[in-house]
C-alpha cells in the first residue's frame, strides 16, 4: 500500500487516545456525537496480535505483545476478505455496543484499490458493485454509535488514473458519505488526506474537496504510515487553510500515531527501528490521536517484511516496534 509517495473516557485511554477538542469539531456535523454516546473506545478481542498471542502463549514475545499492542484499541479493517459484510460489520459494531465502546472501522474496497502504488491493490470489481457494498456497511451500523474511515489511499495519488477515473472515484466516495448519512446518523466519518510526504497541502485539500469533504466529519492522516505527530499537524492545519481560503470550511481531522514513535526514515513500506505512537505528542489542531494501523501487520512484501502480504501480522516486527528498534 503505498503512501509516501498507505478507542472514551481521556484518562483510561490516554496512553493511545488523545482528544484534543477545538471549535471546529462542534461545528464539524450535525450528526449525534458518537464519542459522548459511548465510554470509551473499543478493544478488538480478536485482532491479529490479539489472536496471535493466544495462539502462541510460550514464545517470549507473547506477553509483550499480548500487553503493548492487543490490549489497545484500534481500527478494524473491512474489505473483500470480511465476507458478507452487513453481517461482518454489524457483528463488530454489535460487540462494541454491547459493551459500551466506541469502535472505529474503516472501509478498504472501493475498485482500484492502490492502484499507483500496487502493494494493497484490489477491491469492488465496479462502482456498482461499491455502491452496494459501502450501503450494506452503512446500514449494518445504523443508528449505533462509530466512526468510520473512508477508504484509505484514495485521494494521496492521483498520478496513474485519467480524470474520468477521478472523476468515478470522486462519485464512489461522494456517494459512501452519502450512505452514512442516510443509514448510519450516530457515526463520525473521515475522508483519508494522506501524509506530509506524500501530496502537497494545496492539492490534497482540491482532493478531499472533490471527493466530498463537507459532507464528512472529517479527515485523516498518516494511516499505516510513520510520520511524527507535529509534523502531521503541521499538514493537518495547512489543508485546512486551504480549505477555508478556497471552499470556504475546515474539517477536523485525526492522525494515525500506531507506528510514529520514532518518526519516519524516509521509507514507507515496512521500514525497520520504528516504534509504536508516543504518549507524550499532543496534537497541535488534531481532534484525536488514534491507532488506525495495526503494529506489526505488514505493508507487503518489502522492508522487514520481505515475504509477507500486506495485512499479514509479523511477531517479530510488532515486538521490535514495542521497544524501538
Amino acid at each position: 500500500m503505498k503512501r509516501l509517495p498507505r478507542t472514551l473516557v481521556a484518562s483510561t485511554f490516554a496512553c493511545l487516545l488523545l482528544p484534543l477538542i477545538s471549535g471546529q469539531q462542534a461545528t464539524a456535523a450535525s450528526q449525534a456525537d458518537p464519542i459522548g454516546m459511548t465510554s470509551g473506545f473499543y478493544t478488538d478481542p480478536h485482532s491479529t496480535p490479539a489472536a496471535w498471542a493466544a495462539a502462541n502463549p510460550g514464545d517470549g514475545r507473547a506477553a509483550a505483545i499480548r500487553d503493548n499492542i492487543a490490549s489497545r484499541p484500534m481500527a478494524r479493517w473491512f474489505g473483500a476478505w470480511s465476507g458478507d459484510i452487513g453481517a461482518a460489520v454489524s457483528s463488530y459494531v454489535g460487540a462494541a455496543d454491547a459493551a459500551d465502546k466506541l469502535p472505529v472501522l474503516i472501509a478498504y474496497n472501493i475498485p482500484g484499490r492502490d492502484a499507483c502504488g500496487g502493494h494493497s491493490g484490489g477491491g469492488a470489481g465496479t462502482p456498482s458493485a461499491y455502491r452496494t457494498w459501502i450501503s450494506a456497511f452503512a446500514s449494518a451500523i445504523g443508528s449505533r454509535p462509530a466512526l468510520v474511515v473512508i477508504e484509505p489511499d484514495s485521494l494521496g495519488d492521483f498520478s496513474c488514473l485519467s480524470q474520468a477515473q477521478i472523476d468515478e472515484r470522486n462519485g464512489m466516495l461522494r456517494d459512501a458519505l452519502a450512505q452514512f448519512t442516510a443509514h448510519a446518523p450516530h457515526t463520525w466519518t473521515y475522508l483519508d488526506a494522506g501524509n506530509p510526504a506524500w501530496t502537497g497541502a494545496d492539492t490534497m485539500a482540491h482532493h478531499l474537496d472533490g471527493a466530498g469533504a463537507r459532507q464528512a466529519h472529517g479527515f485523516t492522516l498518516n494511516i499505516s504510515n510513520y510520520y511524527a505527530t507535529g509534523e502531521n499537524s503541521a499538514y493537518g492545519n495547512a489543508i485546512n487553510g486551504s480549505l477555508s481560503a478556497s471552499y470556504g470550511y475546515t474539517k477536523p481531522y485525526v492522525i494515525d500515531t500506531s507506528r510514529n514513535g520514532n518518526g519516519s526514515n524516509g521509507e514507507w513500506c515496512n521500514p525497520g527501528g520504528r516504534r509504536t505512537g508516543s504518549v507524550s505528542q499532543t496534537g497541535g489542531g488534531a481532534e484525536m490521536l488514534l491507532w488506525l494501523k495495526t503494529p506489526g501487520e505488514s505493508d507487503g512484501d518489502c522492508g522487514v517484511g520481505a515475504g509477507s502480504v500486506a495485512g499479514q501480522f509479523l511477531p517479530e516486527v510488532a515486538y521490535k516496534m514495542i521497544h524501538g528498534f
